[in-house]
């Protein structure tokens, strides 16, 4: 087995695909490092526990997620499309046809390149407006506000990899987690440049993530709360939601999360305001 190949666990019942990205060696013997496909998730395992498989096998576990990904997604184009159909006609808007839209912008800061890669194909199928930056996540709050400065964004997503360290057991500790504490210190950056939980949407947080050090440091939205794994793709679902909701209404939190793979247990948050425009009348030259 080799850096790069596809693998399962046959002691999880091959529930979920991996990629071998380090290989170890120590007393007992080669310990290989896996990174999930879809799973925000690091972890290690002996060879004789492992199983090279096709780069598009797919375990039980990350079916389920595939067929929810693609419900999400189906579901999110529908609802748009009838709400520009659901548009009243009155003196103020003679047609649909003239209004027009310009959803937030988002700034996506990851600290592994193929979640990021993934995530941007998504923002693109949902015809979002997504800058990627890998960045890892030490250097994150080291970062942040250059990159913020040159883009410009009302959306912030700053993810990658997290996790709590073995025999943890004060959750509240940010010394007890693999990359929370520079989330928490990057979030803090951002909101020191603008307080505004309005102007300024900020998501933060990976699998396990301190998610209650995080809310407190100024994020919009966190991860985890209850230290579970989240889905690679939870940050562009709740980006999305936000990204596409009117500047004049406030979403439920409800709402958001419902949009999400992981749900309550992975993700959490505030109340926040959308951060769609409207537009009238649409230019007959584009």
């Amino acid at each position: 087995m080799e850096i790069g190949d596809s693998v399962v666990r046959k002691s999880y019942g091959k529930d979920i695909t991996f990629k071998i990205i380090d290989i170890k060696e120590g007393l007992e013997g080669l310990t290989y490092i896996l990174k999930g496909i879809n799973l925000r998730i690091i972890a290690d395992s002996p060879v004789e526990d492992l199983e090279v498989v096709r780069a598009d096998y797919s375990g039980e576990t990350d079916r389920v997620f595939n067929r929810e990904v693609n419900s999400r997604i189906k579901n999110i184009m529908a609802s748009r499309f009838n709400l520009r159909r659901g548009y009243r006609v009155s003196k103020t808007v003679p047609s649909k046809e003239l209004v027009f839209g310009r959803p937030g912008k988002i700034l996506h800061i990851d600290g592994d390149a193929e979640y990021l890669e993934n995530c941007l194909k998504v923002y693109k199928q949902l015809s979002l407006e997504a800058v990627g930056e890998i960045v890892k996540e030490s250097d994150q709050p080291k970062k942040i506000l250059e990159i913020v400065k040159a883009v410009k964004p009302d959306i912030i997503v700053l993810t990658g990899h997290d996790g709590i360290i073995k025999d943890a057991k004060d959750y509240l500790d940010l010394e007890n987690y693999r990359n929370s504490k520079y989330f928490v210190e990057a979030v803090s950056e951002l909101r020191n440049y603008n307080s505004s939980y309005d102007e300024l949407v900020i998501f933060a947080g990976a699998c396990q993530s301190c998610y209650e050090k995080i809310l407190d440091a100024g994020a919009n939205f966190a991860s985890s709360p209850n230290r579970v794994l989240i889905h690679c793709l939870d940050p562009v679902f709740i980006c999305e939601k936000i990204a596409y909701t009117n500047v004049d209404k406030v979403v439920s939190i409800h709402e958001v999360l419902d949009n999400t793979i992981t749900g309550i247990k992975g993700i959490g948050g505030l109340q926040t305001r959308g951060k769609y425009r409207e537009g009238y009348p649409k230019s007959q030259y584009i």
